[in-house]
């Protein structure tokens, strides 16, 4: 099973492998710098665990848990 974005955990870092939800929201992910190749790191996790923050491509960025568990990943650092 290939893991994906939301099992990573502050801290950890992953290569993003694919996207694998409906087309509008897979181009939303991609148009912010989400796409196959990038490297991401999870920065923190909101109180409830619910969104991420995630630095990618030097910028912060906020996913959705749902989004995340949708974004396979090649997790470093785990």
């Amino acid at each position: 099973m290939t893991p994906s974005l939301a099992d990573l955990r502050p801290g950890q870092t992953g290569e993003i492998v694919s996207i694998d939800c409906d087309r509008p929201i897979a181009r939303r992910l991609m148009e912010m710098g989400l796409l196959p190749g990038t490297e991401v790191r999870v920065i923190r996790l909101a109180p409830l665990g619910d969104p991420l923050e995630l630095r990618v491509r030097g910028y912060a960025l906020s996913v959705r848990r749902a989004e995340a568990a949708r974004i396979a990943i090649r997790a470093r650092g785990m």
